[in-house]
C-alpha cells in the first residue's frame, strides 16, 4: 500500500495541519477522526488495514486528515463563542484546501465521500450537506446529529448552521436540497450495544425522510458497541456492498 503524508501551512486555520494518504487508485474515501483524535487514528486502531483490500484493490485513496475538536468544541478553557468560529473555520479548511488537495491528488471527477465514526460522523454528515456541490456521499457510524450534545449549552448561528437536527429541517434552497437527493449515497450506520444511540440515528433519519431525502438507515444491534471493533466491521461492509 502506498502510504504519504503531506502537509501545509493553513490559511483558514492559521497553523499547519498534515494529511496523510494511502493508495493510488479509485474513488476518494476523506476519513474525519472521532473526538480529539488526529490524522492517523483510523491507522492506529487498524481501520485502514481493514480497508487495505479496497486500497491495494484500486478502488478508493483514502484522506485523513486532523479534527481541531480540542481547539473548539472539546476545550473547557476556551469562549464558546470562540469555539463556534474556530470550528468554521475549518470547516472552510475542508471546503477551501482539503478537497483542492484531494482533487489535484486523483482527478475533478473523482467522486468524494465523506466518512467518520462517533464526532466524526456528525462532521462528515455536516460536511456532505453544506456542500453536497463538493462531496459526493456520507458514511456516518455511531453518530449523533445535534451538534448542541457537545456545546454545553451554548448556541448561535455557527452551532445551528453545523447542526443537522437543527439546520436539515429548515433547508428550503431547492438546488442544494436536489444535490443532496441525487447522492444516492446517505449511509447512517449504528450499533445498539454500549454507548451507542441508535435513537439518534432515528431521528435524524425521520429528519431526511421529511426532506424527501434518501438514505440507508442501518442499526447492526445489541452485539455493536460504540468501538473500534464495530467501526472496522461497518466501513468495509458498505465499501464493498454499497459502492
Amino acid at each position: 500500500m502506498n502510504r504519504s503524508i503531506t502537509s501545509w501551512y493553513s490559511p483558514s486555520l492559521g497553523k499547519e495541519m498534515p494529511i496523510a494518504t494511502y493508495g493510488d487508485y479509485g474513488f476518494a474515501l476523506l476519513l474525519v477522526p472521532t473526538a480529539a483524535a488526529d490524522y492517523l487514528e483510523y491507522e492506529r486502531f487498524q481501520l485502514i488495514d481493514a480497508l487495505a483490500p479496497f486500497i491495494d484493490g484500486g478502488k478508493i485513496k483514502v484522506f485523513s486528515i486532523d479534527s481541531i475538536n480540542n481547539e473548539s468544541w472539546l476545550n473547557n478553557n476556551m469562549d464558546p463563542w470562540q469555539k463556534s468560529v474556530r470550528h468554521q473555520q475549518w470547516n472552510d479548511y475542508v471546503y477551501n484546501e482539503v478537497i483542492p488537495f484531494i482533487r489535484n491528488s486523483t482527478s475533478w471527477e473523482t467522486p468524494i465521500v465523506v466518512s467518520g465514526a462517533s464526532f466524526g460522523a456528525l462532521h462528515s454528515m455536516n460536511l456532505f450537506l453544506k456542500r453536497p456541490d463538493l462531496i459526493n456521499g456520507v458514511i456516518a457510524m455511531s453518530g449523533v446529529y445535534d451538534l448542541t450534545e457537545y456545546t454545553k449549552g451554548h448556541y448561535d448561528d455557527n452551532v445551528y448552521f453545523n447542526s443537522p437536527q437543527h439546520y436539515i429541517p429548515q433547508l428550503s434552497d431547492h438546488n442544494i436540497l436536489e444535490q443532496i437527493r441525487r447522492s444516492g449515497h446517505i449511509h447512517i450506520l449504528t450499533g445498539a450495544g454500549a454507548h451507542e444511540d441508535p435513537d439518534a440515528a432515528g431521528r435524524f433519519a425521520r429528519i431526511l425522510y421529511d426532506k424527501g431525502i434518501g438514505y440507508e438507515l442501518d442499526n447492526w444491534g445489541p452485539g455493536y458497541p460504540h468501538d473500534w471493533p464495530t467501526w472496522r466491521a461497518m466501513l468495509p461492509h458498505y465499501l464493498g456492498t454499497r459502492f
